[in-house]
């Protein structure tokens, strides 16, 4: 309980100072950076000692890093800096800007065990930098080989400082392989390495080898890895779909460990290791298997993916290393940890700008986390906005204007004589009928002749001209019949009145359902975008996963900044239109009383 405490107080003190350490700038040339931390804690590589000199696998995606366009080519710029002052020594296997993938190894001094988080910052953006990568430079002296199987290798290439390349190769380059590209083997031979005293065995030093395997079948026997020579052989092989590790001295006695099943269609660590007294299996970072020994000192040439004795693979080898020194259990869960993309040992921080100091442009970072799709949606949500917004505008200034001229012409109508009902009435120009037939012209236009923005005028104008035409005026005695005639030459008027004013509202319903349901759809298919990366690259941390979430809801904010405001001035335009009409339809029956009522009057008069 003791030390889990203090665990957690330096893991605490930790995640407090990395921040403060990391306010210095290393150099103004390189304009971005990015904070690491390797967690080496239970939810990490969750290891018990200090490591030291370790390679790290540092995989950029979509997911958690939003700037490969930033990058100079072929990723020339990177730099990462131990306490934004010390260079670590890195080395890029590959780099995609279009796919947005990267494979960056990087030496790490130190990698405490427990519950400890240590960082480094990683910068970027000098388009002018010099190449950094350093293959050679990542590894310690006791790694004496790694083949990362590049495309177009004919001989697989040693990238440690030793240059101990194939010397004969019977294997393709797969370029889907579990780390960049891998080899793949059709079970017709495998791999060569000549002996060389960089690859010397002793006692005290040991052997470790280790690759990630996939096999899509079971094996008839074949050899993964043989380290021999006159005095001894050390072997890794598959039985069927087990693994096997086995030791046989000069003397010809084998031990071997027991065996251990490798599931197939799935990349898997396998790891051996000889010491001193020990011959050591592991999978997956974990000791499935030990067997005593008494190594002799070797200087073997060795054999990956078939001896040359018809004992060859069928299946896949990437990241294959061998060490002349016997790795620590600690070192090879570690190692497959911080490879694996089933574990967290490397969290992303926050993009960082020189000169920005300790504050964060949330928003930028959420514009930055956008995919084509969430633009796509962001940018058709904006042009319903614009329409929404035109609709909006010209419709008020339509209700406005319709306002203002209704008044306008009821205080002049109701001062008109009874011998001067038809005066307010007037023919329309072809230049009016024309600007009537548009909305948004007759609403910026202002004030035309005869009350043209009046929709009580149209109507006005609709029942004198039909009494004009029809009944010889508005002084005619009228049947009932006749009234009918008017009435519905009325109606109609406030029907195609009423439907000027609703017109283009439907755009505003539009927006109103379709913008959320829009935003969404943007959302959705970002978050989709976001998992399928996840599954991609395996990389699960909350770092690599909110960047794209929040870009993703930024879609439905879009769709709810353009149907809130529609459906606030929805509701405004709808009341305002539907007083409007009740003016029309009250002035109606007003007008239709006036003209039944000296229709009477003209009947009477002329009784006898």
């Amino acid at each position: 309980m003791k030390k889990s405490l203090i665990g957690r107080f330096r893991l605490g003190m930790a995640l407090i100072l990395i921040p403060l350490c990391a306010q210095a700038w290393w150099n103004d040339d390189w304009p971005s950076r990015k904070q690491l931390t390797v967690d080496a804690g239970a939810t990490g590589a969750d290891i018990g000692e200090t490591l030291h000199d370790v390679p790290l696998l540092v995989r950029l995606h979509a997911g958690n890093f939003g700037f490969f366009l930033d990058l100079a080519e072929n990723g020339k710029d990177l730099r990462f800096m131990l306490d934004d002052k010390t260079p670590l020594k890195h080395h890029i296997e590959k780099l995609d800007t279009l796919t947005e993938l990267g494979l960056v190894w990087v030496k790490v001094p130190a990698v405490r065990g427990g519950e400890s988080t240590d960082g480094f910052s990683m910068y970027y953006g000098n388009a002018n930098a010099a190449d950094g990568s350093d293959a050679q430079g990542i590894y310690d002296a006791n790694q004496a080989l790694v083949f990362h199987f590049r495309e177009g290798e004919a001989l697989p290439q040693d990238a440690t400082a030793y240059a101990l390349h194939a010397a004969s190769s019977k294997a393709a380059i797969d370029p889907a392989g579990f780390i960049g590209a891998a080899a793949k083997f059709d079970g017709q031979g495998g791999i060569g390495v000549n002996a060389n005293p960089a690859l010397a065995v002793t006692p005290d030093s040991g052997l470790t080898f280790s690759a990630w395997v996939k096999i899509d079948q079971a094996q008839g026997g074949a050899t993964l890895f043989e380290a021999k020579d006159t005095a001894g052989r050390i072997e890794l092989a598959l039985e069927g779909t087990s693994a096997i590790a086995r030791y046989q001295g000069a003397g010809g006695d084998v031990a071997q460990t027991a065996a251990v099943n490798v599931e197939p269609a799935k990349w898997q660590h396998l790891a051996l290791v000889a010491r001193k007294d020990a011959l050591e299996l592991y999978l997956n970072g974990q000791n499935v298997g030990t067997s005593p020994i008494q190594l002799a000192a070797l200087t073997p040439a060795l054999a990956i993916g078939g001896d040359g004795q018809g004992r060859n693979l069928i299946g896949l080898l990437d990241e294959v290393q061998v060490a002349k020194q016997a790795r620590s259990a600690n070192w090879i869960k570690l190692q497959f940890r911080s490879q694996s993309p089933d574990f967290t040992v490397l969290n992303f921080g926050q993009d960082e700008s020189s000169g920005s100091g300790d504050d964060l442009n949330y928003f930028a970072i959420i514009l930055q986390s956008l995919t084509v799709d969430g633009w796509v949606v962001i940018a058709l949500c904006g042009v319903m906005l614009v329409i929404s917004l035109l609709v909006m505008v010209g419709k008020t200034l339509t209700l406005n204007r319709a306002r203002k001229e209704n008044e306008d012409f009821l205080a002049q109508y109701r001062n008109l004589a009874t011998t001067d009902f038809g005066r307010l009435d007037a023919e329309e120009t072809e230049e009016e009928r024309e600007n009537e037939q548009s909305e948004f012209l007759a609403a910026v236009a202002g004030k035309h002749d005869h009350f043209q923005g009046s929709p009580i005028y149209h109507i006005y104008h609709a029942g004198v001209q039909e009494l004009k035409l029809h009944f010889g005026g508005a002084d005619t005695a009228l049947s009932a019949e006749a009234l009918n005639v008017v009435r519905a030459r009325l109606d109609a008027a406030v029907v195609r009145e009423s439907q000027k004013l609703n017109k283009n509202m439907v755009l505003l319903t539009i927006a109103i359902s379709g913008g959320p349901f829009l935003g969404l759809l943007g959302t959705v298919l970002g978050v989709m975008i976001t998992f399928a990366v996840i599954a991609a690259t395996g990389d699960v941390n909350i770092n690599s996963i909110a960047p794209g979430i929040s870009g993703a809801l930024l879609a439905t904010v879009a769709g709810l900044a353009v149907a809130i405001p529609a459906l606030f001035a929805y509701n405004y335009l709808l009341t305002r239109i539907k007083d409007v009409t009740a003016d029309m339809q009250v002035f109606t029956d007003e007008f239709l009383a006036i003209v039944s009522l000296r229709s009477a009057d003209r009947q009477r008069g002329a009784q006898p």
